[in-house]
């Protein structure tokens, strides 16, 4: 992303009072924002629209958050950064899970949800030049490419969330060696308090299921006891 004027957010909320906040706050900071007040009004936005980050609450009538970020991982990879209720931590699991890049509890202070935003936007993918020669990493049937950052299965492109991009990246500038959770946590821009390593379990468990034969019993992308996670390439 060249700046925040580049960049346009979709905010999805059914309290009319927060979504036009955020929306203010977030335009008065340089972004391009655009509000829906459900799932159904977010889906006939993005039917006309391109965004490259969705804020979106959990607790909506109609579908939910959790619900709307497993079918938009179905077949986009666009980062989404879902705000919670403080107690549901069994929902910030799930959103996980389904897709979600972050997670933000309610009520939260709008300069925290302004850093997040920018955490996620750095981490997502960069457009490479198509002309450099990509250095690859082969995974059995799946290849990564290091140069774009992209992952593939034969000829189908594997679509990766921002996180899921940047946890390629991590283990692929150092492939054959641990790193350990603390140091993901870290380097995701998580370690603001809220981190745990099980979000981060959660995320590389989510990586596996594209990488592996068998996410239950790795070969690629290992667990090393006592020292984190490695990647390793054939």
């Amino acid at each position: 992303m060249s700046s925040e004027a580049d960049v346009h957010l979709l905010i999805v909320d059914d309290d009319e009072r927060i979504r036009g906040l955020l929306q203010k706050f977030l335009i008065r900071n340089g972004f391009w924002v655009t509000a829906a007040r459900d799932a159904a009004h977010a889906r006939r936005l993005m039917a006309g629209l391109d965004f490259d980050l969705i804020v979106l609450d959990v607790m909506m009538p109609g579908e939910d958050g959790i619900s709307f970020t497993r079918a938009l991982r179905a077949r986009q990879s666009t980062p989404i950064l879902l705000l919670t209720a403080r107690g549901e931590t069994g929902s910030r699991i799930e959103g996980l899970e389904a897709g979600a890049d972050d997670y933000l509890a309610k009520p939260f202070e709008p300069k925290e949800l302004l850093l997040r935003i920018n955490a996620i936007l750095r981490r997502a993918p960069a457009v490479r030049p198509a002309d450099t020669g990509p250095k690859v990493l082969h995974l059995g049937p799946v290849r990564y490419e290091i140069e774009r950052g992209e992952l593939w299965r034969g000829s189908e492109l594997i679509r990766l969330t921002a996180t899921e991009a940047q946890l390629m990246r991590i283990f692929a500038a150092q492939p054959g060696a641990a790193v350990s959770r603390e140091k993901l946590v870290a380097d995701l821009g998580r370690d603001d308090g809220q981190a745990t390593a099980r979000a981060v379990d959660v995320q590389i468990t989510r990586l596996r299921r594209k990488i592996e034969a068998d996410s239950r019993q790795p070969r690629y992308l290992q667990t090393v006891r006592g020292s984190g996670y490695m990647l390793a390439p054939d």
